[in-house]
């Protein structure tokens, strides 16, 4: 009778075992159809907004506008509007014992204003590289932003260069040297060769700061922070653009900017609506996209989030030839190809990654269970 007994016993949890396995595996079709659905709706927040937000930018310079804090200081003064997330955002009491366990206050407030330091310097190399080049060639430059990736990545979070990460990477740089060159075709009125070449190492600066608060980013969720919660991602969105923001006011008060406000809005050729008009949705576009990006990193990775914002690097080259009648000579097409096969060489690369680790999980998936049988 015991036998018997202890033989139930062991049928019991190879079938409780094997229920765990087939849920984890195969999850419902309407939980996997929601998955999808808010995985697209953020990637259509990341990409619209991130392309409405350069192209207004570009119209605040073309329109009269010249004040490069006041450029800067829209990128993150619309924090505001990401508030109310929070209040959605209930923890549950698993997720408050997990609080427990996180860093204190003090070594978050220096992250947040860290972060917030890096933004306010990141912002401001966007803010120069797009005052002084076309649309197109800031959008193409901005494309490096993956080559800085896989850097840092591999330094920082411990990711392996493979032949398709050398090959994106050689691409990308190929394409950015083809830009830079580029200065004597570029029909830029006002702009020198110099102010030119400002713009392409400010904009390639402002894309290796901005790969480099990813990685550190995901390096403080991994080592510091341990926890990836939407209201802890938020949080990192939120407090350091209120530092970025705090730093923008000092900025534009310290070089005395602001006393150009009132006449720069004044001699604005579309009025002063416009020109407030354009500085708001400017600001409400980054957070849009911003909300995006959190969206991605909250569901995937912030590594899936860069390589999404990288996406809008065929959309904004064309919208600026239709708005703002940007020349597409040989050498940026040449580029944009380049940038485009770089980023399929990307891709591709993280989707043999991903079907690696599917098959790992499933070979351990069934390893247990095998395991499990074998004790009957």
């Amino acid at each position: 009778m015991e036998v018997a007994s202890e033989s139930q016993q062991q049928i019991r949890a190879v079938d409780d075992a094997n229920a765990f396995i087939t849920n984890k595996l195969h999850l419902p079709k309407l939980i996997h159809y929601k998955w999808w659905l808010r995985i697209s709706c953020y990637i259509l927040f990341l990409l619209s907004g991130q392309s409405v937000a350069t192209l207004l930018g570009r119209l605040y310079y073309d329109k009269g506008g010249n004040n490069k804090w006041m450029a800067t200081f829209v990128q993150s003064a619309g924090f505001p509007i990401l508030i109310p997330l929070l209040f959605f955002c209930t923890p549950s009491p698993k997720s408050t014992t997990t609080q427990l366990k996180g860093p204190n206050l003090t070594v978050m407030a220096l992250l947040y204003f860290g972060f917030g330091i890096l933004l306010t310097g990141d912002n401001l190399m966007y803010s120069y590289g797009l005052m002084y080049l076309p649309v197109s060639t800031y959008s193409l430059l901005c494309a490096t932003q993956l080559a800085f990736n896989a850097l840092f990545s591999y330094f920082l979070n411990s990711k392996k260069f493979t032949p398709f990460i050398l090959n994106s990477l050689v691409l990308l740089t190929i394409s950015a040297s083809l830009l830079a060159v580029n200065s004597d075709s570029e029909s830029t009125a006002g702009i020198s060769k110099g102010k030119y070449a400002i713009g392409v190492v400010c904009t390639l600066g402002a894309s290796a700061t901005f790969s480099l608060y990813l990685s550190l980013l995901q390096l403080s969720f991994e080592k510091i922070i341990k926890r990836e919660t939407f209201s802890v991602v938020l949080n990192m969105q939120i407090y350091p653009s209120f530092v970025a923001t705090c730093g923008c006011i000092v900025g534009l008060f310290a070089s005395g900017d602001w006393r150009e406000l009132e006449m720069e809005m004044r001699e604005y050729e579309q009025g002063r609506v416009s020109y407030l008009m354009n500085l708001i949705w400017t600001a409400i576009s980054w957070q849009i996209s911003s909300v995006g990006m959190l969206g991605l990193i909250f569901e995937v990775s912030s590594l899936f989030s860069n390589f999404i914002s990288t996406l809008g690097l065929p959309v904004v080259p064309v919208l600026a030839v239709i708005f703002f009648h940007d020349k597409m000579n040989g050498v940026k097409v040449m580029a944009l190809l380049l940038a485009i096969w770089a980023f399929i060489s990307y891709i591709y690369q993280h989707y043999l990654d991903d079907l690696e680790s599917n098959a790992k999980k499933s070979t351990d998936a069934t390893q247990v269970a095998g395991g499990d049988i074998q004790i009957c």
